[in-house]
């Protein structure tokens, strides 16, 4: 018998004695003889090993009942959990969704690039002997620079990046070359080189400061320092951008990164 119990009968053995010593001693004066203690239980009340062993069921049942609402309450708490995964499960297909949107933009406006009249053919010096040879055509440039976003699109960065960087070289001048030139930065940034993201992105700002392409270089950029460590030029170039792009899809994640730079002191 564990000690709980035999604690538990003896604190009740007790008061059975202290009760049955006084009724002892009156049923003597009233015989005038001795008293005489009996720890016998009344007929009509059942033993004390009886009476013990209900009690055990109670406090056992009320244990029982105590377990079960914990369960229940570790249920209700698991319900919750796999309710926030699946808000956060929604949310990154969404951005997965909204990811995928943007690409078949970019390829709905290069097919409007690509029914752009071609360009006419520079006419030859005079006393030059013979005619200038002529530049590449924006179909050639278009062909190119599908050839290589193919590639991104598909998720074999390295070989967008090879596909871009002679891209560029053939066509430096090309309506497309601002594209191409974000692009590789693109490419250098998921697959985490982020050193060579940040040049490639600077050549955006630098080489490009009229292209469409600019505030998405610019935000990359500074995640590229943010992910470099490089905590000043990353806060100075995403609050550059927050103040020069109010209106940007963007901004709110440009934001977050502030406030990360910010709750690590930098």
């Amino acid at each position: 018998m564990s000690m709980p119990r035999l604690a538990l009968k003896a604190v009740l053995l007790g008061g059975a004695v202290a009760v049955a010593l006084p009724l002892a001693a009156l049923a003597a004066d009233a015989r005038g003889g001795a008293p005489v203690v009996s720890a016998t239980q009344p007929n009509n009340e059942p033993p004390l090993e009886a009476r013990v062993s209900k009690l055990e069921r109670l406090l056992e049942g009320q244990a029982l009942t105590d377990m079960l609402q914990r369960i229940q309450r570790l249920q209700q708490d698991v319900q919750t959990l796999r309710g926030e995964l699946e808000v956060q499960a929604n949310e990154l297909n969404g951005i997965k969704q909204r990811q995928r949107d943007l690409y078949m933009d970019v390829d709905r406006r290069l097919e409007q690039l690509s029914t752009a009249p071609p360009a006419t053919a520079p006419a030859a010096l005079p006393g030059s002997g013979g005619a200038v040879a002529a530049a590449p055509s924006p179909e050639q440039e278009q062909a190119a620079y599908q050839q290589a976003f193919d590639k991104m699109k598909e998720g074999r960065y390295d070989e967008a990046i090879i596909l871009f960087r002679g891209m560029l070289a053939n066509y430096p001048g090309g309506k497309l070359a601002d594209n191409a030139q974000y692009w590789l930065g693109e490419a250098n940034y998921v697959t985490r080189r982020y050193r060579e993201a940040a040049d490639e992105f600077s050549k955006v700002i630098s080489g490009y400061p009229q292209s469409p392409k600019l505030p998405d270089a610019q935000l990359k950029l500074g995640f590229s320092y943010y992910e470099l460590g490089e905590w000043t030029k990353a806060r100075e170039t995403l609050e550059q951008f927050v103040g020069s792009y109010p209106q940007h899809p963007a901004g709110e994640r440009a934001k977050e990164r502030l406030q990360a730079l910010k709750a690590k002191g930098r």
